[in-house]
């Protein structure tokens, strides 16, 4: 695939939002623990320098890089990520409260009185197993957060290349798996019941870099009533079970987040629609409302996320489908959502797209109205005739 076609990037808003602008489009509350924004990666400098908030962390998706300045010690995160079409932006974690910064064992962080955000990058020297490499990583990363006061996982973003190759009889994603489960099982405090939400991306090419968001009080971890606990999925699909929960919900005196963890066409635990990147959209949408309404019902309050600040990431393995998937997205997502569209590599090799979301809700809405809307025209299962079509929303 040529590279000059695919080192871009869209973002997408729904078809009542005005043109992309790259400063922070909604009104922030009078304080937050953090908030994240797509930003144009040329006016970087000038956001670094003007922005009321402090920055916590940044995530770009080119290879290619200069000088950030203005960043200070703050983590940066580098992947190699094809952005599809569109200006280049940059995934910018920002925060009201004050921030301090620091680094250890490889690993930088940015804190504030609620959340860290830490990123590190681990390089896979010649001989060196997957498992090995991740386990090493994750138990760092473990201690570091403990120790710095922030025990709670709440979000984990997960990226290597060649996710799919096989090495040593196993994929490398099961690799990922078997290290990831061995570091949380034994330095995690109520595996697996408090595993955060997470995503696993194949990236073109460089080392595993791993960014999380971790707090000094727990979130609750939320399932999906139509798909299997991933911690509990079968050995048909490695040695050791992915270790995740399909949300974490934060709420804060100020704000609520629900951080939702890459989202497939997966029901129950089997891979649906082979072959198929429209149906499999829709599939997605169809998890994803149910999740939210999950969310809402199990925890007694409607939120109405529908209406409040939206980033969302989609994965496309093949850059043709950008067009059909786009297209499903402007017509269902809510009309104030922002969609970051990238290439990257599922962890199975059938999935053609994953779709994560950060959805924010501030205090000063009413939280006791009804809530979700991810309103859309075609909106029955793709399974079952028969299951609740819960993507009807007026």
């Amino acid at each position: 695939m040529s590279r000059t076609k695919s080192n871009q990037c869209v973002v997408e808003r729904g078809v009542e939002w005005p043109s992309v602008t790259s400063t922070p489009s909604i009104p922030l509350p009078t304080a937050h623990a953090f908030r994240t924004e797509y930003v144009e990666t040329t006016r970087l400098d000038t956001l670094l320098k003007t922005s009321p908030s402090h920055v916590l962390g940044i995530v770009r998706h080119d290879r290619n890089h200069g000088e950030l300045r203005g960043a200070g010690a703050c983590p940066i995160v580098y992947l190699d990520l094809p952005q599809l079409n569109g200006p280049p932006l940059a995934e910018v974690w920002t925060s009201t409260q004050p921030v301090t910064y620091h680094q250890a064992e490889d690993i930088r962080c940015a804190m504030n009185d609620e959340v860290l955000f830490g990123a590190l990058q681990v390089e896979e020297r010649p001989g060196a197993q997957l498992d090995t490499v991740t386990y090493d990583a994750y138990r760092r990363l473990l201690l570091q957060a403990r120790a710095l006061g922030y025990p709670h996982l709440l979000r984990m973003w997960n990226y290597f290349p060649h996710i799919n190759r096989v090495s040593n009889g196993l994929e490398r994603y099961q690799q990922f798996c078997a290290g990831r489960y061995q570091a949380l099982a034994e330095d995690l405090s109520g595996f697996p019941r408090t595993l955060p939400a997470a995503t696993a991306i194949g990236t073109l090419s460089g080392p595993l870099n791993i960014h999380f968001l971790a707090a000094r009080l727990p979130g609750t971890h939320v399932e999906n009533p139509r798909q299997v606990r991933a911690y509990e999925y079968p050995s048909l699909y490695g040695p050791r079970s992915p270790s995740f929960a399909r949300a974490t919900l934060r709420p804060s005196l100020y704000e609520a987040n629900l951080l939702i963890s890459g989202t497939a066409s997966v029901v129950g635990h089997i891979s649906v629609h082979i072959g198929e990147p429209q149906k499999q959209t829709l599939e997605i949408l169809h998890n994803l409302t149910t999740l939210i309404t999950h969310a809402e019902q199990l925890h007694g309050a409607d939120r109405r996320w529908g209406n409040g600040h939206a980033l969302l990431k989609v994965y496309i393995r093949h850059p043709e489908h950008v067009p059909a998937v786009r297209t499903i997205l402007q017509e269902r997502m809510p009309f104030h959502s922002r969609v970051l569209y990238l290439q990257g590599e599922m962890c199975r090799r059938e999935l053609l797209l994953e779709i994560e979301g950060i959805l924010g809700q501030e205090s000063s809405i009413d939280i006791n109205r009804t809530v979700s809307q991810l309103p859309g025209r075609h909106q029955q299962s793709m399974v079952s005739q028969h299951e609740p079509d819960r993507l009807k929303r007026a």
